[in-house]
C-alpha cells in the first residue's frame, strides 16, 4: 500500500480505538514518524492530511525542514543533545524527550519563545531507554520553573515491542496516572495535559488508555533506507 492507502487504515484503526472507549478521534494527533524515509515520503505523508512530522537526528530534521519548512508542524522525537539545541531550536515546534536539567538550561536560553515539551519517562525501565525514572518526574517538573522558555505539555514514554497487551496497557496506564497527578498540581508552566505514546505496534492500546499523540513510522510511511522504527 501507499502512504495514502496507510493513512486511511490508520485513521480507520484510531477511529474504532476511540469508539471502544468513548472517546473523539479528534484528540488524537498522529506524527508521521520520517526519520528513515525520504523528504518526498514525508511529502506524501502531508498530503494525505498528516502534518505532524517527527523527526530523531538533527540532520535528518534540517534537510527536512529545509525542504518542507513551515508546511509541517515539527516535532523533535528523539533525545537531544544540549549542544545541539541551538541548531534545531528555532525550527522545532515540540520537543518529546525533556530528561534532564542541562537540556532544560540550554532550551531556556537559546529559545525566543516558550516551547512545548514532553518529560521523557521510562516507565519500562528498560536499560535502553532513556527518560526520568517515575519517582523523579514531578520534583523535575517543579524544578522547571526556573526556566520560563520550557512549557511541560504533556508526558512520554516508549513501551517495550511485545506482544503482551496487559503489559502494554499497564505502561500506559501508569505514564497516564502519572500525568494526571502533575496537572492536578495546577502549575501555571506545565498544563501537562497530553500524553505522547504509541507507535505503529501499540498505538491503538494506547489510544485505549489515554493517548493524545501517537508516533507513527513502518505502518504510514515505510521504511526506505536504515532499519526499522
Amino acid at each position: 500500500m501507499n502512504v495514502k492507502e496507510n493513512a486511511a487504515v490508520i485513521k480507520d484503526s484510531i477511529e474504532r480505538a476511540c469508539s471502544k472507549v468513548e472517546r473523539d478521534p479528534a484528540e488524537v494527533t498522529t506524527i508521521a514518524v520520517t526519520k528513515y524515509v525520504s523528504t518526498e515520503r514525508a511529502r506524501e505523508a502531508m498530503e494525505a492530511g498528516i502534518v505532524n512530522l517527527g523527526e530523531n537526528r538533527k540532520e535528518g530534521f534540517l534537510e527536512k525542514y529545509s525542504r518542507i519548512g513551515d508546511e509541517a508542524k515539527w516535532h523533535f522525537i528523539g533525545s537531544l543533545q544540549s549542544r545541539k539545541v541551538k541548531d534545531v531550536i528555532a525550527q522545532m515546534d515540540v520537543l518529546h524527550s525533556l530528561d534532564r536539567k542541562s537540556l532544560a538550561k540550554e532550551i531556556d536560553k537559546r529559545a525566543e519563545t516558550a516551547v512545548s515539551c514532553f518529560v521523557q519517562v521510562n516507565i519500562s525501565g528498560e536499560d535502553s531507554k532513556h527518560g526520568l525514572e517515575t519517582e523523579d518526574v514531578l520534583p523535575f517538573i517543579r524544578m522547571l520553573e526556573n526556566y520560563p522558555k520550557v512549557r511541560v505539555v504533556g508526558l512520554m514514554t516508549m513501551a517495550p515491542h511485545i506482544e503482551d497487551e496487559e503489559k502494554l496497557r499497564a505502561i500506559f496506564r501508569q505514564l497516564r496516572a502519572l500525568r494526571d497527578k502533575v496537572r492536578n498540581e495546577n502549575m501555571a508552566h506545565a498544563p501537562c495535559e497530553y500524553l505522547s505514546m504509541g507507535m505503529s505496534n501499540d498505538y491503538t492500546v494506547a489510544i485505549e488508555e489515554g493517548a493524545t499523540h501517537i508516533r507513527i513510522g513502518t505502518s504510514l510511511v515505510g521504511n526506505e533506507t536504515y532499519g526499522g522504527e
